[in-house]
């Protein structure tokens, strides 16, 4: 599909409104799942952070979007299941931190500076995903991802 194509076998990241999966292709149609999503996907997170957000749906591009305009980790948000073992997934627990810390400074009476929470969360993500395909290239030996 694209001109600069992976050499087999690579590292697959697969993220959705409804999946966020890493999975070893060593050839077309022979694939490993290696790690999947526990509960909340990360595209299920990025719309449910939008809507916290006061966003409608589908939310990913509009917290995208708002993010490009923030600075990633002014926030401090918590990187789900990053340091597990495994090559799962976990968001939800990163969505809760987000309407939770709305609830608490809105509480406080204090602004909340949405861009930066929306950086903050999509650096998050990304992180984890990130740190995921790393740790799936050392063990499956794959180069590429």
């Amino acid at each position: 599909m694209a001109d600069d194509k992976p050499s087999f076998p690579f590292i697959a990241l697969l993220v959705s409104g409804g999946h966020t999966q890493i999975m070893e292709v060593r050839a077309l149609g022979d694939y490993e799942l290696l790690g999947e999503t526990l509960d909340d996907a990360a595209g299920e997170a990025f719309d449910k952070t939008a809507q916290a957000l006061g966003y409608s749906y589908p939310g990913g591009p509009a917290v995208s979007a708002l993010a490009e305009k923030g600075t990633p980790g002014a926030i401090e948000l918590p990187r789900p299941l990053i340091h597990a073992p495994n090559l799962d997934f976990s968001f939800s627990g990163l969505k809760t931190a987000v309407t939770l810390y709305i609830e608490q400074e809105t509480k406080a009476g204090r602004t909340i500076h949405l861009p930066d929470l929306a950086a903050s969360f999509e650096a998050a993500v990304f992180d984890v995903q990130y740190k995921k395909a790393k740790n799936a290239l050392h063990a499956t030996g794959c180069k590429e991802y």
